[in-house]
């Protein structure tokens, strides 16, 4: 292999102490944000696919490395087992991060087979899963609204509309597993966070992605897009791998995101 290949390939590969390709961050302005929350952090997980390729070493790295960040809380996109022996580990290591408003998920369409198994276990270790509900997160008096969807590949619902309301009178975080559900349901929140493509989790070096599980191609694949309402969704990467245990050219990562009150 030629010097030219090899250095490809390590530009393509996932190293970091952090236990992932890398930590994406996110700064992310608006003028309907409460002034107390300009600065607000937090981090957002998704697609562990525990273990997959993501080892119990890299697990305890990413812990330590979350608690380094300290974000002001953490959120959960879906996805977390690829076998049902691991949930226990799993959360139990999350639920150590103890950011300071809570840690909260939502499910992915790995979790219809083991539901009752990840939220038992879920309630168990602290961790809130949102299926359809709203939760305020209250800083000195001023709130925003984080709402998790149960189910984000079904769209006519009153979940969905209910999602579309909130943002009327409150600046709003949607947490759904899937990003295509922001545009097929029209939402109107303020920010969306969603995982399950993987990226493509495989790509020949950004020209083309084989798998790229949207309905909308490489529209919402992975980074910061806009719905054609102008909604900003951020796609993450994930953290494990599914089917193949395998990633080329598309990091494995963890989004950290900063909300900054953009002046009117």
């Amino acid at each position: 292999m030629s010097a030219a290949a090899m250095l490809l390939i390590l530009s393509c590969a996932s190293l970091s102490p952090s236990g992932v390709g890398r930590i994406k961050r996110y700064v992310v302005e608006s003028e309907r944000l409460p002034a107390v929350f300009d600065g607000y952090t937090f981090a957002f997980v998704s697609d562990i696919h525990y273990p997959s390729l993501f080892t119990r070493s890299r697990l305890g790295r990413l812990v330590r490395k979350l608690r380094e960040e300290k974000p002001s809380m953490l959120l959960l996109g879906g996805d977390y087992v690829t076998d049902d022996s691991y949930i226990n580990e799993l959360f139990d290591s999350l639920s150590t991060v103890q950011p300071a408003d809570g840690i909260f998920a939502v499910l992915g369409n790995h979790e219809k087979r083991n539901f009752e198994k990840i939220s038992a276990s879920m309630s168990k270790f602290g961790i809130k899963l949102l299926r359809n509900g709203t939760v305020p997160i209250v800083e000195d008096g001023s709130a925003i609204a984080l709402f998790g969807v149960e189910d984000s590949f079904v769209y006519d619902t009153l979940a969905a509309r209910r999602a579309n309301t909130l943002s009327d009178s409150v600046y709003t975080i949607l947490l759904c597993h899937t990003p295509d559900y922001a545009e097929r349901t029209s939402s109107t929140a303020d920010l969306v966070l969603s995982g399950h493509t993987h990226g493509g989790q495989v790509t020949l070096f950004g020209i083309y992605t084989p798998v790229k599980n949207s309905i909308y191609g490489s529209r919402f694949l992975r980074g910061l897009n806009y719905t054609s309402l102008g909604t900003t969704v951020i796609t993450a990467n994930g953290v494990g791998t599914s089917r193949k245990k395998v990633r080329f050219c598309v990091p494995s990562e963890v989004v950290i995101v900063t909300l900054r009150k953009l002046n009117e």
